[in-house]
């Protein structure tokens, strides 16, 4: 049987992230290397794999290309905005700006970018994003799902919710203009 993963904003060969987010990683060469490993590790053949943004930045087209073909699973994208022509040229099953899917029963939203709403919203549907790096927080119905966040292998949709689950209950945007004077405290 085969299953669904989620990453976001891996930045292969984008050497600058590693400052830029702290990641633990001596080289571009090792964190591509290490993030390529555990996703090959994780992923089976038959897998749907949804990069939700960011797949890579400043690659060289064919390096680019031997990286995607060697990376099992069936790929989708999230464009981003590092997901440059080179990048969208590769073999992805599909692209989309903003994805309503649904995954092991659960309604999501995907877009590269956090939303204040989203289709389903007030139906339980979740929105998974990535752009931020961890530095938006989320909510128990709308989080960061990067690699800064969630780790350097793509993950399944059971181990966001488990995540999801730790961070603050969420206050609708329309909810909140009734409590302005109150604050939006849930």
């Amino acid at each position: 049987m085969s299953a669904t993963y989620l990453i976001a904003d891996p930045h292969f060969g984008h050497a600058a992230i590693i400052r830029m987010c702290n990641r633990p990683f001596e080289s571009v060469e090792k964190m591509d290397e290490i993030m390529a490993e555990s996703w090959r590790r994780t992923v089976r053949p038959n897998d749907t794999v949804i990069v939700v943004g960011d797949f890579a930045h400043r690659m060289k087209p064919d390096a680019l290309r031997r990286l995607f073909d060697s990376l099992p699973g069936r790929k989708h994208l999230i464009i981003g905005n590092h997901d440059d022509k080179h990048t969208r040229a590769l073999g992805w099953e599909s692209q989309h700006e903003i994805w309503h899917v649904s995954i092991d029963g659960q309604n999501v939203v995907l877009c590269h970018y956090p939303m204040l709403t989203w289709a389903k919203d007030r139906r339980g549907a979740l929105q998974l994003y990535g752009h931020t790096h961890g530095r938006l927080r989320g909510n128990v119905q709308s989080a960061d799902i990067g690699v800064d966040v969630m780790g350097w292998a793509p993950v399944r949709l059971s181990a966001i919710r488990d995540y999801m689950s730790t961070l603050p209950l969420r206050v609708h945007p329309e909810d909140g203009l009734e409590n302005q004077a109150g604050g939006l405290t849930p």
